[in-house]
C-alpha cells in the first residue's frame, strides 16, 4: 500500500511537472496554422508575401515567437483574439520577441501577420513558447470562403499609414492589414492570399518582373520556386492590375518600358491581349473560382481613363459568366490610398460582391 502511495504520488508529481513545462511549437508543428504562400524548410518558415501569417489556438497567459529578418526591415502585427495588440519589427539576427503576455489563462486565439511586401526581404519564423501552464488547441477551424488577390501596391497597403501626405514608400507606414483585400477578408470571415507587389503591371512594372512572371511562384524572389497551385484553391479571386502599366506606357525614355516595348508603346489591342492572355490563365489554373476584374480606385480609373475599357473587353471575350468586372472610382487625390481611402474601396468592393458573388 505503501509502495503504491509512493508510485502515485511521483506520478501525480510528472504530471505536474509536464504540465508547468514550457511548450515550444515549431514550424512544422500541426498546430499551426499558415495563411499564405510560405517556404516551409527544415528548421524555418520564411515568409516573404504581404499578408502572410502564422496563427494558434491555446490557453495560458501569453506567447513568444523566434525572429529573424533578411534586413530588419519588415512589420508583423500581433492579432489577439481578433485585436491588434502590438507590432513587431524583428532584427536581422535571431532573437525571441514576446508577443503577448498578462492574458488571462482562458482560450486564445494568436496570430502573427506579415504588414510589409516581399520588396522588404524575407523573414524566419524558429518558433512559438508559450509560458508555463499553457496548453495547445487545435489548430484554428479552416473558414468556410477563399480569396486570392492579384496586385500591385494599391494591394499592399503601400503607404496606406502615411498620414503626412509625402507618400512614403518604407516599411513603417505599409500595414497590408488595413489593405481593401485584407478588409475584404475580414468583412466574409475568409482565408486569402495576397499575391501582390507594389510597382507591379501585367505588361511592364517599375523593375524587370511582371505578373505574368511573378503569379506562380512560392519565393517570389526565386524564378525556380513554383507554388503548387494545388495547396490553395480559392473561390474568388480579385484581379487589380493595370495601374502601373497606364504609366510606364507613357514613359519611352524608361528602362523598363524599353526593354518590354522597343521604341514604341503598346497599342490597344496589344493591351487588351495581354491582360485577356493573363486572365485566360487565372482562369486555367482556377477553373471553378468566380473572378473579379477589377481597376483602382488611383487615377487609372479617372473619368476618360482607356484602362477600365481595355479591361472589359478582354473579360467579355472569353466569354466566361463566372468572370466579372468592376471597377472602383477615382480617388481624387494625391499619392496611394490611406487607410480611408482603403477602407471605402473594401466598402464598394464588398457590395458589389455581395450582389454578385455566390458563395
Amino acid at each position: 500500500m505503501y509502495q503504491k502511495r509512493i508510485l502515485l504520488t511521483a506520478l501525480i508529481s510528472l504530471s505536474l511537472a509536464c504540465r508547468a513545462q514550457t511548450i515550444v511549437l515549431h514550424p512544422h508543428d500541426v498546430h499551426i496554422h499558415y495563411m499564405g504562400r510560405v517556404v516551409l524548410r527544415d528548421q524555418e518558415a520564411e515568409l516573404s508575401w504581404s499578408c502572410t501569417s502564422l496563427s494558434i489556438n491555446f490557453k495560458g497567459t501569453g506567447a513568444k515567437a523566434t525572429l529573424k529578418d533578411e534586413h530588419g526591415d519588415n512589420y508583423f502585427n500581433v492579432v489577439v483574439d481578433d485585436k491588434v495588440v502590438s507590432v513587431i519589427h524583428p532584427d536581422s539576427v535571431e532573437k525571441v520577441y514576446t508577443l503577448v503576455s498578462g492574458l488571462s489563462n482562458t482560450n486564445h486565439t494568436l496570430c502573427l501577420y506579415k504588414r510589409t511586401e516581399w520588396a522588404m526581404g524575407k523573414t524566419w519564423f524558429y518558433q512559438f513558447e508559450l509560458d508555463k501552464d499553457s496548453q495547445i488547441l487545435p489548430v484554428p477551424p479552416t473558414k468556410k470562403h477563399k480569396i486570392e488577390f492579384f496586385g500591385n501596391s494599391i494591394t499592399c497597403g503601400y503607404a496606406d499609414e502615411d498620414s503626412t501626405g509625402k507618400d512614403r514608400g518604407t516599411s513603417p507606414y505599409e500595414n497590408g492589414y488595413l489593405s481593401y483585400a485584407a478588409l475584404i477578408a475580414r468583412h466574409f470571415d475568409a482565408e486569402f492570399y495576397n499575391t501582390s507587389k507594389s510597382g507591379i503591371g501585367i505588361t511592364v512594372s517599375w523593375f524587370p518582373l511582371i505578373m505574368p512572371e511573378m503569379y506562380n511562384r512560392l519565393d517570389p524572389s526565386d524564378d525556380q520556386s513554383m507554388w503548387d497551385f494545388k495547396n490553395y484553391t480559392p473561390d474568388l479571386v480579385v484581379i487589380n492590375l493595370f495601374q502601373n502599366d497606364s504609366w510606364i506606357v507613357k514613359l519611352p525614355d524608361n528602362e523598363q518600358f524599353k526593354a518590354r516595348f522597343g521604341a514604341k508603346p503598346p497599342t490597344d489591342e496589344q493591351l487588351t491581349k495581354a491582360y485577356r492572355n493573363f486572365l485566360k490563365t487565372i482562369r486555367d489554373t482556377y477553373p471553378k473560382a468566380q473572378i473579379i476584374c477589377t481597376l483602382g480606385s488611383m487615377d487609372a480609373t479617372k473619368q476618360g481613363s482607356p484602362w477600365p475599357g481595355y479591361i472589359e473587353k478582354a473579360a467579355t471575350s472569353l466569354g466566361d459568366k463566372k468572370i466579372f468586372t468592376h471597377f472602383i472610382p477615382y480617388k481624387n487625390t494625391p499619392g496611394h490610398p490611406s487607410v480611408k481611402e482603403q477602407q471605402a474601396m473594401a466598402d464598394d468592393l464588398t457590395a458589389f460582391i455581395d450582389q454578385n458573388i455566390k458563395w
